[in-house]
C-alpha cells in the first residue's frame, strides 16, 4: 500500500514535465497503450450545424463575459457531441446536448477557475453553485420572492445559460430523464466544491479518494442524457437497478480518466500544482511524473475494461439496456476521439 503524501510537512506535486520537450511532441493521436473503442466518425456537416446552433444561441443569450475572445469553433462543441451522440433522434436533440456542454464549462470557467481571470473565488464557490443548481431545480416560494429569483437567474450570464438550456431540455425529455440530470448536475457541483476545498488547503489526497472526487465531478451530466438525445427513455425501473447505475459510473469515471491524460500538460502549464490523476499518483507513490502518467493509463484500463465486461451481460438482458448500454459505450468512444484529435487544445507529453 502505498503511503499518503505528508501535506502538513509541506509535500508539494511534483510540477509539470519538461514542457521545452513536451511541445515538440504528440500532437493529436491516442495515448499509447490507452484501451478505447473506435468512435463512429462525425458528419462535419452535422457537426458545422450545431455550431452555428450553438454560437447563435450563446450570443442571443449574451452569455460570453466580454474577456473572451477568439473562434468559437475551436472548443469543437458540435463535434463534440456529434461524435458522442451517433444515435441521436434529430439535431434539435443534439443541439441541447451541445447547450448543456457548453453551458458547464461556462459555469465551471466563470465560477471555478481561479486563474481565468473573471473573478471566481473558491471562497465563495458554494454560494455560487447553489444559486447554479437552483436554474436547474426551481426555487418555490412567495410570488415575491420568485420573481426577485427569476430576474437573479436572468441577470447572470452562466446562470441563464443553465436555465435556458434545462428549458430546451425539457421540451422533449420526460419529467424523469429531467430529474435524473438535475441530480447529476448536483453530483457535478459536490464535486466542484470538493475539489476547491482541497486547492484552498493545499490537500493532496490519496488516489482513491481522488478517484471519488472525480467520480462526482465529472461527465456524468453528459451521459444523463444518451437516452432522451436518442429518442426514448430508459424506466427510472431500469435506471435505478445497482448494475445499471454502476456501469453508468464506470462509463463516466473511464471518460473523466481520459480528461486527465490528454488535458495533462495543458494543465500544468498554467498550474503546475493542478489535481489530475498523474500528478496524484505521483505524490502519493513518490515517483515521477512519466511513470505516475503511464500508471494513470493503467488505471484508465482497469476501469474501461470493468465497463466493458459488466456492461456485456446488461445488454444481452433486454433491448432497452442493449439501447442504453450501446448509448453509454458511443459516448465513451466520441469523447475519446474528441480529446485525442482535438490538437489545438491538448498535446501529449513526451513520455513515449
Amino acid at each position: 500500500m502505498s503511503t499518503p503524501p505528508d501535506t502538513a510537512a509541506g509535500y508539494s506535486l511534483p510540477g509539470p514535465p519538461n514542457l521545452a520537450r513536451s511541445l515538440r511532441a504528440r500532437r493529436g493521436g491516442a495515448v499509447p497503450g490507452l484501451t478505447y473503442r473506435p468512435a463512429t466518425p462525425a458528419d462535419p456537416e452535422k457537426a458545422r450545424e450545431i455550431d452555428r446552433r450553438l454560437e447563435s444561441w450563446a450570443r442571443r443569450l449574451d452569455l460570453f463575459p466580454a474577456q473572451w475572445t477568439g473562434d468559437f469553433a475551436q472548443f469543437q462543441v458540435g463535434r463534440a457531441v456529434v461524435l458522442q451522440h451517433p444515435g441521436a433522434a434529430d439535431l434539435e436533440r443534439l443541439t441541447v446536448a451541445g447547450e448543456f456542454l457548453l453551458a458547464e464549462n461556462i459555469v465551471d470557467s466563470c465560477y471555478c477557475e481561479e486563474d481565468e481571470g473573471r473573478g471566481a473565488s473558491r471562497r465563495s464557490l458554494g454560494g455560487r453553485l447553489v444559486l447554479a443548481q437552483s436554474a436547474l431545480d426551481p426555487f418555490h416560494g412567495t410570488p415575491a420572492v420568485e420573481e426577485e429569483w427569476r430576474r437573479g437567474i436572468q441577470a447572470d450570464g452562466p446562470l441563464r445559460s443553465y436555465h435556458w438550456a434545462m428549458q430546451d431540455y425539457a421540451a422533449f425529455a420526460t419529467p424523469s430523464q429531467t430529474g435524473r440530470f438535475v441530480h447529476d448536475m448536483a453530483r457535478l457541483h459536490l464535486g466542484y466544491l470538493a475539489e476547491a476545498s482541497w486547492a484552498a488547503t493545499r490537500h493532496v489526497p490519496h488516489v482513491w479518494e481522488y478517484l471519488v472526487m472525480r467520480q462526482f465531478n465529472n461527465f456524468r451530466p453528459c451521459l444523463s442524457l444518451v437516452d432522451a438525445v436518442d429518442g426514448y427513455e430508459l424506466p427510472e425501473a431500469l435506471y435505478a437497478r445497482p448494475e445499471v447505475q454502476r456501469v453508468t459510473a464506470l462509463a463516466c469515471n473511464a471518460t473523466t480518466i481520459v480528461n486527465d491524460l490528454y488535458s495533462f500538460t495543458k494543465e500544468l502549464e498554467s498550474d503546475p500544482n493542478h489535481l489530475n490523476l498523474p500528478q496524484v499518483v505521483a505524490a502519493n507513490d513518490k515517483r515521477g511524473l512519466k511513470a505516475a502518467y503511464l500508471k494513470s493509463v493503467e488505471i484508465h484500463n482497469q476501469v474501461f475494461e470493468a465497463f466493458e465486461t459488466e456492461s456485456a451481460p446488461l445488454a444481452a438482458a433486454s433491448p432497452l439496456l442493449e439501447r442504453y448500454v450501446r448509448g453509454l459505450s458511443d459516448w465513451v468512444a466520441g469523447n475519446h476521439e474528441w480529446h485525442a484529435t482535438n490538437t489545438d487544445r491538448y498535446h501529449l507529453p513526451n513520455y513515449w
